[in-house]
């Protein structure tokens, strides 16, 4: 589990292929204060392993699943990655509740400087908006964010100074894809309702969302 709180950028050594599935080689500081062989470590966004691990160098498998929803097998050497070692029971939520399960892929479509910061507009795939809120929290390349307005399939998002300097979307270009989670409990709520797979909720449950 992350918050959405990106530590460091990290920088990518190399992306193999093997046997179908792919090894992900990082350079990063953040990998020698802390984060172990077993970990879990958010690489923009998405949750992997770390399988080997040499100072301020790692080694993580990338599941044929993981290469094909998510942009990670785009990358290449080079790149530079949002990075947020696993949350820690007892560490601040500064974020919100972020799994590292990669929902889709998003396409800036528009990206402009506004207020210090910059405005993004992130077309989502019409599967996925549904999950969006306005004021609701969406990650983006692991990046907790604010949903700020919602046009069509699209959301917008307001990113302050200090996020845009500390993450990798001080990079980002219109047309460039990112990661999207959307908010984990929209998941279970529509799970739960009658004709998706649920029961339906209970009197007392629906006065809860009330």
């Amino acid at each position: 589990m992350f918050t959405g709180i990106i530590r460091e950028i990290g920088k990518v050594r190399f992306l193999e292929e093997r046997g179908g599935a792919g090894v992900l080689g990082l350079e990063a500081a953040v990998l020698a204060s802390g984060v172990g062989v077993g970990d879990s470590l958010a690489v923009d966004g998405v949750c992997l392993t770390v399988r080997g691990l040499g100072g301020r160098s790692a080694e993580m498998d990338v599941s044929p699943e993981t290469l094909a929803r998510t942009t990670l097998g785009a990358l290449r050497s080079g790149a530079a990655v949002n990075l947020e070692p696993a949350l820690i029971v007892g560490d601040r939520l500064d974020g919100h509740l972020v799994t590292g399960h990669v929902d889709c892929t998003g396409r800036i479509i528009d990206l402009r400087p506004e207020a210090g910061g910059v405005l993004l507009k992130i077309e989502v795939p019409s599967s996925h908006v549904r999950y969006l809120a306005v004021k609701g929290s969406v990650a983006v390349d692991g990046i907790s964010l604010t949903v700020a307005a919602i046009e069509g399939s699209s959301a917008v998002v307001h990113v302050v100074p200090f996020t845009r300097d500390s993450t990798n979307l001080r990079l980002r270009r219109s047309g460039d894809l990112v990661n999207i989670e959307t908010d984990l409990i929209a998941k279970y709520v529509e799970r739960l309702l009658p004709g998706n797979g649920g029961r339906g909720l209970t009197w007392d449950q629906a006065e809860l969302l009330r």
